[in-house]
């Protein structure tokens, strides 16, 4: 692991972007702000706005009461469908 200033990152984000991508961590430190860690948003990360976060939910929600949805029971029978998707 690596610490480094927000100057220095500001000064040289692309490498340190690509020293994050290749599996370092990377620590930034600001006065002002406090301390910050770099991770890579992986494949199974979701990115989404609130709004397209309800979006979701009510489009499930409207699913569910057209008999369109699953019912699990369990952490591993719902690990076990989002296996089949």
């Amino acid at each position: 692991m690596i610490v480094i200033s927000m100057r220095e990152f500001r000064e040289r984000q692309g490498r340190y972007l690509d020293r994050v991508k290749n599996g370092e961590d990377i620590v930034l430190k600001s006065r002002e702000n406090g301390s910050f860690r770099l991770v890579p948003v992986k494949k199974d990360d979701t990115l989404m706005s609130k709004e397209e976060f309800f979006e979701k939910i009510d489009r499930a929600a409207k699913s569910i009461k057209e008999g369109k949805g699953t019912t699990v029971h369990s952490q591993k029978e719902l690990l076990e469908y989002l296996d089949r998707l």
